[in-house]
């Protein structure tokens, strides 16, 4: 029998809330895997598709990240042949980064991704809880936007 270390009664929901985005996460990886991804990227060239082509600062902000992972992560996509970096006609110090048209072929695969994804994810859960579920986390969200600020 395995045992999971679980914290004091005063770390349940916080425990269970790092197990489940573990296993989120795991399995985001896996499916993401099959189409050259990594956890994340996908995210960045969802955001790409919908609006256009960005300013990688405007990235940095939109996706929650820092300019270190962005760097990396726009460095990683553009040598798939996913993303283009070219310089801002507007600021000389900005960098934009858009989708290549070998990316589009890709957007197909990362929504069916985000389909099994959340498949999986609801899976037992009928309309009502999954409302429920989206309601009580966006509460959780809520509690801890700027929860670490002093």
């Amino acid at each position: 029998m395995e045992h999971t270390a679980v914290p004091s009664a005063a770390g349940t929901v916080s425990h269970g809330i790092f197990r489940v985005a573990r296993l989120h996460r795991m399995l985001a990886g896996q499916l993401l895997r099959k189409v050259g991804l990594h956890p994340g990227q996908e995210l960045l060239m969802m955001h790409l598709w919908a609006v256009g082509p960005q300013r990688q600062a405007d990235l940095i902000a939109v996706l929650g990240s820092d300019s270190a992972t962005m760097t990396r992560t726009v460095q990683r996509l553009e040598r798939a042949g996913f993303v283009r970096r070219r310089p801002s006609q507007d600021d000389r110090r900005a960098v934009v980064i858009e989708p290549t048209a070998a990316s589009q072929a890709l957007r197909a695969q990362v929504e069916d991704i985000w389909t099994q994804l959340e498949e999986a994810t609801v899976r037992g859960l009928d309309d009502e809880e999954r409302a429920e579920t989206l309601r009580v986390l966006r509460r959780l969200e809520a509690g801890l936007t700027g929860a670490g600020d002093p």
